[in-house]
């Protein structure tokens, strides 16, 4: 029997709501996402003993837990997922406009990240905790082809996907000129490129950079290299293969950072 169009209607409007919200899952994930004012929590399905693991101090932003027995601990994760018996539904965060974030704050040059098409949360999730380590300013992907956000990427960003701004935009080229129009300079690293990374920050001084970062593999596309002011590659000592992109943003970061 065909379903009423009504009826169809509302399943649609349910799949598109569950579509906006976000299950995070792990102690850690989960604690930092209660305690940050901004994002906004809508279930919490926790264990009896990862309730007391959470501890006292932990607000739950007066969400009531729904406790749960860790042998029916039924919520829509992958069923591999180390959840450590707590789990909490959450609407995505807002982290606004690329002009807001990436403006200059204080006395320290700018510094961004940008991702193109890398889509594993795993290493996106890396990647934030070593921006917030390093003070970037803003995490840049693109809404499609790159890792969005989900419980694997805030659960190996153990905590920085609240605090560590993680923008994306419809063009990644688009974005880039916004920031060569705010005064970035734009290095993209690539293996087969001359020039190193330290030499090309070297005479900068205190101009803002943003470091473009491809996936394993494909690395950067043609039209991000054709819209970078550089091509550049880390230095390296023996022949060896390409390194994992969270190490490369990592090792990227601090040189930047070191000016």
């Amino acid at each position: 029997m065909k379903k009423p169009k009504w009826v169809i209607a509302k399943e649609q409007g349910r799949r598109a709501a569950a579509a906006e919200t976000v299950w995070l899952f792990g102690l850690h994930a989960v604690r930092d996402a209660l305690a940050n004012p901004s994002r906004q929590k809508l279930r919490l399905v926790v264990t009896r003993n990862a309730l007391d693991r959470l501890g006292d101090s932990v607000s739950l932003g007066g969400i009531e837990p729904e406790i749960v027995d860790a042998r029916k601990f039924d919520v829509p994760i992958d069923a591999g997922s180390v959840h450590q018996g707590v789990a909490l539904e959450v609407k995505a965060l807002n982290w606004g406009s690329l002009e807001d974030r990436c403006i200059a704050l204080g006395d320290t040059p700018p510094l961004v990240l940008l991702l193109d098409r890398v889509t594993d949360p795993h290493n996106v999730g890396a990647i934030l905790r070593s921006a917030e380590v390093f003070g970037a300013q803003a995490v840049i992907a693109t809404a499609r082809h790159s890792a969005p956000e989900t419980g694997a990427l805030a659960k190996t960003a153990s905590g920085a996907l609240e605090r560590q701004p993680y923008l994306r935009v419809q063009n990644l080229a688009t974005a880039m000129q916004k920031l060569r129009s705010m005064g970035y300079i734009l290095l993209g690293l690539d293996g087969e490129a001359e020039q190193t990374l330290e030499q090309a920050v070297a005479d900068l001084g205190d101009r803002p950079v943003a470091m473009v970062l491809g996936a394993e593999g494909p690395g950067l596309r043609e039209k991000t290299k054709e819209t970078c002011d550089d091509l550049v590659k880390i230095s390296a000592s023996g022949a060896f293969g390409s390194l994992n992109v969270s190490n490369a943003a990592a090792i990227s970061l601090y040189v930047a950072g070191r000016r």
